[in-house]
């Protein structure tokens, strides 16, 4: 079989970087569609995987814009002629009580975590299906499991990953496509800068990382449907 052609959104920074990096270093010759729309960012990600030996491509994408991600899609389909592995990993968090957060940040918030999973989705599990097998891999959180004060949007939005995966996962079976959500804690991020929660209480961005690896690499007799991850230290 081919080298795989794994997209990545969100792959600027943080967890998506990792991402990319962990598959570049560990799947020979592995091809990456790199989506975000810092583009400046992207291209040092990619100069990184490309020098462990992958594939690397920039596509800037604001992966809640629907025209966008068609545009992307079809540039990255024409690259390469497939797509074997889709993380959606694009989004971003803010905390606000729920009696006062603004409808449009309500609305951003849902756009980047969730509708974008809907779009990119939407954009390339059609190629997959035709192809007659494939990995998805939608990040949710932990917030996607259980709410708290101060989550109205992030917790809305990721309880939508939630269950939007699952409902993808029942449909796109039977195309061989598998569909993982992923549930991380806290992880060492940029999402996480200001918070003042030390970095010893978080995930490593890598570890995160290494949970997409080895699901995909598990025999295609085997479907992860849900992982979580958290810090071994506090309850984050």
């Amino acid at each position: 079989m081919a080298a795989p052609v794994i997209v990545i959104t969100g792959a600027s920074q943080g967890i998506g970087a990792a991402i990319a990096r962990v598959f570049a270093a560990e799947v020979r010759g592995v091809r990456l569609a790199l989506v975000a729309r810092s583009e400046g960012r992207l291209r040092a990600v990619a100069g990184s995987c490309s020098r462990l030996g992958a594939d690397a491509r920039v596509f800037g994408c604001d992966v809640t814009d629907e025209a966008a991600v068609g545009s992307m899609a079809a540039a990255v389909l024409k690259r390469w002629g497939r797509v074997d592995v889709l993380i959606n990993n694009a989004g971003w968090f803010r905390a606000a009580p729920f009696l006062k957060m603004a409808v449009d940040e309500f609305d951003s918030l849902l756009a980047a975590n969730l509708r974008s999973v809907f779009l990119v989705s939407r954009a390339f599990c059609p190629a997959m299906a035709r192809l007659g097998r494939g990995d998805v891999f939608n990040m949710s959180s932990v917030a996607g499991l259980s709410a708290y004060p101060g989550g109205a949007g992030y917790c809305a939005a990721k309880f939508g990953v939630t269950g939007l995966s699952k409902v993808m996962r029942s449909e796109l079976k039977e195309h061989g496509i598998r569909v993982c959500c992923v549930h991380p804690g806290a992880t060492h991020s940029p999402s996480w800068r200001g918070s003042k929660v030390p970095a010893a209480r978080m995930m490593p961005a890598a570890d995160v990382a290494r949970a997409f690896l080895d699901v995909y690499r598990m025999s295609r007799r085997t479907a992860v449907e849900e992982i979580v991850l958290r810090p071994i230290k506090g309850d984050l």
